[in-house]
C-alpha cells in the first residue's frame, strides 16, 4: 500500500488530444490562408484575364529584376527547364512568407495578417506594371489577399481557442498543490475543449480542400476554354509563293548520334520571359508598324497571311548557349519578309533601330540594316510546315538570320516600332547585354559525347558548325593538343544553317581529349580562348574527354 507520503506521480490524461505544438498549427494556418489567396486569385483571374494571376506576374518581376550572371547559371544548371525552377522559387518563397504570416498571427495578432498584406501589395504592383496590364488585372491580387486575410484571422482565432481551451483541461489534470497522490482519475476533455478542436481542424481542412479544389479547376478551366489551340488547329497554312530550294543530297550524314539536319517542333529549343505561354487567336492578332516612319500601318493575320509567303531553312539559337551548348535550333520557316512590310511604312532616314514588342511585353531591338538587306528576315507563321507552336509564337513571330535571338527573335509580336539606339533598348540591354547581338562562328561535337567510352578502332567524331550569313568553309579536329585534321563536310543548305562535319579517328586506348574548330567563308577561324555568354555571344573550342578501351 502507497504511503501518504509518496511523492505523487503524474497521470497522464490519455484521452487528451495528442495536438502538436502551437508552431506547427500555426504554419499550418499561414500555408492554408496563402492557398485560399492563391486559388481565388486564380479563378477571378480566370474570370477576368488568364494572365493578371499573381504568380505568373511576380515570376514575372522576378525575371525582370534576376542579374544576367543569374540567369545564366540557371539556364547552364537547368537548361529549358529554368522557368519550372523559377516557379519553384516563387512557391518556396511564397510558403515561408506564408509559414511567417502564420506564426505572426498567433503570437502578435493582426501583424500576420498585415505580412499577408504587404506581400498582396506587391503582387498587385506586379500584375499592374506588366506591359499589357490594365487596372481591372489588380482585382483578382485583391480579391484573393482579402480572402486570404479573412481566412488567415478566422482560422487563428479558432487555433487560438482550442489552444486556451486544451491548456485549461491540462491544468484541470495536473496534480494538486499538496503534491500527496490524490489518485485523481484520468480527465477526458471538456465539451467545449473537444468543440473548440473540431471547430479548428473542420476549418483548416475544409479550407484547404476548398483553395485545392478552386485553384485546381481554376487551371483546369484555363486551359480547355482556351479557343486558341483549336484554332491553331483547324489552322491551313497559305502555300508560299515562293518556296525553300529542295535540301541538297548529302546534307544529312548517316552518324549514329549527330544532331538532325532539321531540329523537330518537340525538340527546338525555348528561351523566353514568359512564364505563361501567351494564348492569341489568330483572327485577334494585330501588328502596327510605328514610330519613325512616314506612315504608320497595321497587318491582321487575313492582311499578312495574304501577302507573298516563302520558306526559309534558318538556325536560331540563344545568345546563352555556351560553348559545346544545345540552345540551338534549325527549322523551315514560312513567313512573309520584314523588309517588304517596312518599305510600305517608309522609315525616316535618322531612324537605325527596330524595336520589336511581343504580346506580353518583352522587347528586342534590331538594327534597322539587318531587317531592310536581302537575308531572309520573316514575320514567321509557320514552323516546319505547320502553324507555329504556341510556345513558339503563335501567331507570328520574328526570324532574323545572323542575329541572337535576344536582339532578333520576338515571338508573339504585335508592334515593330522603328526608332534609334540612342533612344530605347531592348530587353537585355539594360540588363548587361550588348545591344548588337552578330551569331559567332562556331562548331560543336556530337558524337562522341563527353566521357563516353569507345573501343580502339577508327570512331566517328562528328557534329555541327555554323557561321550564319557567311557560311561554313572549313572545319578541324585535333587529339590531346596534336595536329588538327580537316574533318569531311556535309552539304550546306545555305549559309543561314547549321552544317554537319565529320572525321575518323584512329583511336588508341587511353584517355583523350577532342577539339573542334571551325572556319568560316571569309577566312576567320574560331580562337581557342574562351570566352563567356555575357554580353554578346561565347567563344572558344569545343572539347570532349573520351575513354578509349583496349
Amino acid at each position: 500500500m502507497a504511503s501518504t507520503g509518496t511523492a505523487a506521480r503524474t497521470v497522464a490524461p490519455a484521452s487528451l488530444p495528442r495536438a502538436r505544438g502551437p508552431l506547427v498549427w500555426s504554419a499550418a494556418v499561414g500555408l492554408v490562408a496563402a492557398a485560399a489567396t492563391l486559388a481565388s486569385a486564380e479563378v477571378v483571374a480566370l474570370l477576368l484575364a488568364p494572365a493578371s494571376s499573381p504568380v505568373l506576374a511576380v515570376g514575372s518581376l522576378v525575371i525582370d529584376l534576376t542579374p544576367p550572371w543569374l540567369k545564366d547559371a540557371t539556364i547552364a544548371v537547368f537548361g529549358t527547364d529554368n522557368k519550372a525552377f523559377l516557379l519553384t522559387m516563387v512557391i518556396l518563397l511564397v510558403a515561408i512568407l506564408a509559414i511567417a504570416s502564420g506564426m505572426l498571427e498567433r503570437r502578435r495578432p493582426p501583424t500576420g495578417a498585415a505580412l499577408l498584406g504587404v506581400v498582396g501589395a506587391v503582387a498587385v504592383v506586379a500584375v499592374v506594371t506588366r506591359a499589357e496590364a490594365s487596372p481591372l488585372w489588380a482585382v483578382p491580387t485583391l480579391v484573393g489577399t482579402l480572402v486570404g486575410v479573412v481566412a488567415l484571422r478566422r482560422l487563428s482565432a479558432r487555433l487560438a481557442a482550442w489552444l486556451v481551451a486544451r491548456a485549461r483541461d491540462q491544468a484541470r489534470a495536473a496534480p494538486d498543490s499538496t503534491g500527496l497522490d490524490s489518485a485523481a482519475p484520468a480527465r477526458t476533455p471538456e465539451p467545449a475543449t473537444a468543440l473548440a478542436r473540431r471547430t479548428f481542424f473542420g476549418g483548416l481542412v475544409g479550407t484547404a480542400a476548398g483553395a485545392a479544389i478552386a485553384g485546381i479547376a481554376a487551371r483546369v478551366a484555363n486551359s480547355a476554354t482556351s479557343a486558341v489551340t483549336a484554332v491553331r488547329e483547324a489552322l491551313t497554312l497559305p502555300a508560299p509563293a515562293t518556296a525553300a530550294a529542295p535540301i541538297p543530297a548529302g546534307a544529312s550524314l548517316d552518324v549514329a548520334g549527330i544532331t538532325p539536319l532539321v531540329t523537330a517542333n518537340r525538340d527546338f529549343y525555348r528561351i523566353d520571359t514568359a512564364l505563361q505561354v501567351p494564348r492569341i487567336d489568330a483572327g485577334q492578332w494585330r501588328l502596327r508598324v510605328t514610330g519613325l516612319v512616314e506612315q504608320e500601318i497595321e497587318l491582321d493575320w487575313d492582311a499578312l497571311s495574304s501577302l507573298p509567303l516563302q520558306e526559309s531553312y534558318v538556325t536560331l539559337m540563344c545568345v546563352s548557349n555556351d560553348v559545346g551548348g544545345d540552345l540551338t535550333g534549325n527549322a523551315l520557316w514560312l513567313g512573309h519578309p520584314i523588309r517588304e512590310v517596312l518599305a510600305r511604312a517608309r522609315p525616316l532616314p535618322e531612324a537605325d533601330m527596330v524595336l520589336s514588342v511581343s504580346q506580353d511585353g518583352w522587347t528586342a531591338g534590331t538594327p534597322l540594316q539587318v531587317l531592310q538587306d536581302e537575308r531572309d528576315a520573316l514575320l514567321a507563321i509557320g514552323m516546319n510546315g505547320e502553324p507555329l507552336p504556341l510556345e513558339h509564337g503563335f501567331p507570328v513571330r520574328m526570324v532574323v538570320p545572323g542575329l541572337y535571338g535576344y536582339v532578333s527573335a520576338t515571338k508573339w509580336v504585335v508592334e515593330l516600332r522603328v526608332t534609334r539606339f540612342d533612344r530605347e533598348q531592348g530587353y537585355w540591354t539594360p540588363r548587361g547585354w550588348s545591344a548588337l547581338g552578330p551569331v559567332k562562328t562556331h562548331s560543336r561535337i556530337d558524337v562522341p559525347r563527353e566521357r563516353a567510352r569507345v573501343s580502339a578502332g577508327t570512331v566517328p567524331v562528328a557534329g555541327i558548325a555554323w557561321a550564319q550569313q557567311t557560311g561554313i568553309e572549313r572545319v578541324e579536329v585535333r587529339v590531346d593538343g596534336g595536329a588538327w585534321n580537316e574533318a569531311r563536310l556535309a552539304e550546306a543548305i545555305s549559309v543561314d544553317t547549321w552544317r554537319q562535319w565529320v572525321w575518323m579517328w584512329e583511336a588508341t586506348s587511353g584517355t583523350h581529349v577532342i577539339e573542334a574548330r571551325a572556319t568560316d567563308a571569309s577566312g576567320f577561324t574560331q580562337r581557342a580562348q574562351y570566352v563567356p555568354v555575357a554580353p554578346d555571344g561565347a567563344e572558344g573550342y569545343h572539347a570532349v574527354t573520351v575513354q578509349v578501351d583496349g
